[in-house]
């Protein structure tokens, strides 16, 4: 999504109408709306690389005692909105 042609023009009503309501939500003391939406659950993969007791030619069960992991974070959109409910800024980050 381009953010930047919507700072401006894009309103807080219209975000939640497109994204549902935001996961964590403040409302500073000038007016000011910060809003984030989780964009990306993150995961973890885990898998037995090959050559840890894993041969192509075998059909049987497998159980290895070496595993191997990724883990990617959870993809959050932040919205900010001036006091008139207009986009101000934006911000797409991994927590």
């Amino acid at each position: 999504m381009d953010w930047a042609s919507r700072v401006g023009n894009y309103t807080y009503d219209q975000a939640v109408v497109e994204h549902g309501p935001p996961d964590k939500y403040a409302k500073l003391s000038d007016g000011t709306i910060v809003a984030e939406w989780l964009a990306r659950r993150g995961y973890t993969y885990a898998y037995a690389p090959f050559g840890y007791g894993c041969y192509p030619w075998y059909h049987g069960g497998f159980y290895s005692s070496y595993l191997d992991t990724y883990s990617s974070p959870d993809y959050f959109l932040r919205l900010i909105f001036a006091p008139d409910s207009r986009l101000k800024a934006w911000k797409n980050f991994y927590r």
